[in-house]
């Protein structure tokens, strides 16, 4: 298996999580390790995100209710967490030579520095599979430019049919 960096952007809510779990219930789940996000919904309103490995540790991205941290929009960034969990399953995978999930590169991961430069060390494998947001600063624009990276935006459209895609992309 081949193996390239791949990317997905789309709007927020469009289906990227989604897709690249999609993606993973295919594979062999001891071929990667990484995090995704999800959201935290209290009453039907989101009020902040999770971080949750493949290896099924679990903990807080950002939340409304955090006293201290970086603030993104209306939600306090746990830097801790992205420090002690998110950032090691990346670099595990990394080391171990698997598919590296990494959802999201967006404002919140990218309040620790170090995220970045893991982020970096990951996409020097060939072997990323990740989200990245649709707009972004100075960083996110330079990984979306990068010549090893697929770049491949989710629509309402072409959500259903794009775990298959990706899949066909990975075995390339």
């Amino acid at each position: 298996m081949t193996l390239m960096n791949i990317l997905l952007t789309g709007r927020p809510g469009i289906g990227k999580t989604t897709v690249i779990r999609s993606v993973l219930e295919k594979l062999d789940m001891d071929a990667a390790g990484g995090f995704w996000s999800q959201e935290i919904r209290r009453e039907g309103k989101r009020v902040g995100f999770s971080i949750v490995t493949l290896s099924g540790e679990s903990g807080i991205l950002a939340h409304v209710d955090l006293d201290r941290g970086p603030r993104v929009g209306r939600y306090i960034v746990n830097v801790a967490d992205i420090r002690d969990i998110a950032i090691p399953s990346i670099a595990e995978a990394r080391r171990d030579g698997k598919i590296i999930v990494i959802d999201e590169i967006a404002k919140m991961e990218l309040c620790v520095p170090q995220f970045e430069t893991e982020v970096v060390d990951c996409l020097s494998t060939g072997k990323t599979l990740g989200t990245v947001q649709m707009g972004g600063g100075k960083f996110v624009s330079e990984i979306k430019k990068r010549p090893d990276v697929t770049l491949v935006e989710i629509t309402h459209s072409n959500r259903v049919a794009m775990p298959e895609r990706i899949l066909r992309m990975l075995s390339t």
